[in-house]
């Protein structure tokens, strides 16, 4: 019988561990935290992720930028593109490679985008297009 996994939280040392037991055990046995031995931990609940389809991920973006006065001056202001663009990247409900989330932190900090470009000079060089590849 395969035994789930718990995920905690240590409020000593401040660390997540796993837990593996039976059913029957959850909530009998004893536990403490596998780094420090800290009897003080807390069972961590697990994000609820809520399975929306395409067609109400994009309805819910065109409700916000269906008015083009909505995207005027985003070029203008960085905390607004990375604010929109943070909502766009939760709505596509697929997994975004980590320099999406440093780039969006970064413009709703306030950092334009010509600034990130020169910190982050290779960005989007996986992304493909507009190389100098032959065909």
């Amino acid at each position: 019988m395969p035994m789930p996994f718990y995920d905690y939280f240590c409020l000593d040392c401040k660390k997540r561990f796993d837990v593996f037991m039976t059913y029957a055990q959850y909530g009998t046995l004893p536990l403490s935290c596998s780094i420090c031995g800290s009897r003080n931990v807390r069972r961590r609940i697990p994000r609820v992720r809520v399975a929306k389809s395409e067609e109400s991920r994009m309805d819910s973006l065109a409700g916000d930028f269906s008015d083009p006065s909505a995207l005027a001056g985003l070029e203008n202001d960085p905390q607004a593109m990375g604010r929109m663009m943070r909502k766009m990247g939760n709505e596509m409900g697929e997994d975004l490679p980590p320099e999406f989330n440093d780039v969006v932190d970064r413009l709703e900090k306030g950092q334009s985008p010509e600034e990130i470009e020169k910190e982050i000079p290779d960005l989007g060089a996986d992304m493909g297009g507009g190389g100098d590849e032959d065909y």
